[in-house]
């Protein structure tokens, strides 16, 4: 690999670090904060990472609160909805991208049009259309709403149209119809894009906040973004647990990052791909 040693890749280097600083501080800071004792006085910010540190803040977290309850219906509405999209997306950006029918512009241009609307906007028929079926207060209220992403569905139309048509006629000439070309050839193409779907939609229902908020009502279906600031206003007025249980709720995102980085940068790099 060429190495750039000149100013430019200097100023390049410098201004690298100290982003990645910048970005890394708030992390180690609510860490070094977990890892605090409960009550401790602080005469300057520098005194937040100074020991002495402990893990009993974790135990108590995970014992004694209703943190692992919230943890367990953030996992499971992630999980849910993360593989519910990845049946539904492609199937659905594989009709629309490879298949001629009529409409199929128009059902694209809806999707589109779809992401210029804020989700506040939609709030209000949401619930009451929830409320009409019943949804409210449920898991299935928790993760229907969140199974019609129009940036999941873009993305994988931008890629499947990607994919050279001269395979999928090479594989129907072979005897294959719409299903096993989308199947054998079409799906396992799509294997990095479809991580980096995961990933988003996982992020995006982990991290969500105001549905789950209008959506539940006992404290039993909260899920962690919800949880959280009713556990540090109720159990507490100091940082240290309520930081405590944000480590808990962030450790799965970390996690997820640093196993699945490759294939973000990649999948979004290949969304640009032309057949």
């Amino acid at each position: 690999m060429k190495r750039h040693h000149g100013p430019g890749g200097i100023l390049l280097t410098v201004l690298s670090i100290i982003f990645a600083i910048a970005f890394l501080t708030p992390i180690l800071w609510a860490l070094a904060l977990s890892l605090k004792h409960e009550g401790g006085q602080h005469a300057n910010a520098f005194a937040w990472f100074a020991p002495p540190y402990t893990l009993e803040n974790f135990p108590r977290i995970l014992l004694n609160s209703q943190v692992p309850v919230w943890f367990k219906n953030s996992l499971l509405v992630a999980v849910i909805s993360t593989a519910a999209t990845l049946v539904i997306t492609p199937m659905a950006s594989y009709a629309v991208a490879k298949i001629r029918f009529k409409g199929s512009n128009a059902v694209y241009l809806f999707f589109i049009l779809g992401m210029m609307i804020p989700f506040e906007a939609m709030i209000v028929p949401l619930f009451i259309t929830s409320n009409f079926l019943h949804l409210l207060d449920t898991y299935q209220g928790l993760i229907l709403p969140t199974l019609a992403s129009s940036m999941n569905f873009i993305i994988m139309v931008a890629f499947m149209r990607g994919i050279p048509d001269e395979l999928l006629e090479a594989a129907r000439i072979d005897g294959c119809g719409y299903w096993r070309s989308f199947f054998h050839v079409a799906l396992p193409l799509s294997k990095t894009i479809m991580v980096t779907v995961g990933i988003f939609t996982f992020t995006a229902s982990w991290n969500n906040y105001l549905w789950p908020l209008l959506c539940t009502m006992s404290s039993n279906l909260f899920t962690l973004p919800i949880g959280i600031p009713q556990f540090a206003g109720t159990y507490t007025v100091d940082y240290v647990l309520p930081m405590t249980a944000n480590m808990v709720a962030s450790l799965p995102l970390i996690i997820l990052f640093l196993i699945f980085e490759r294939f973000i940068v990649k999948g979004v790099s290949l969304t640009g791909i032309k057949g």
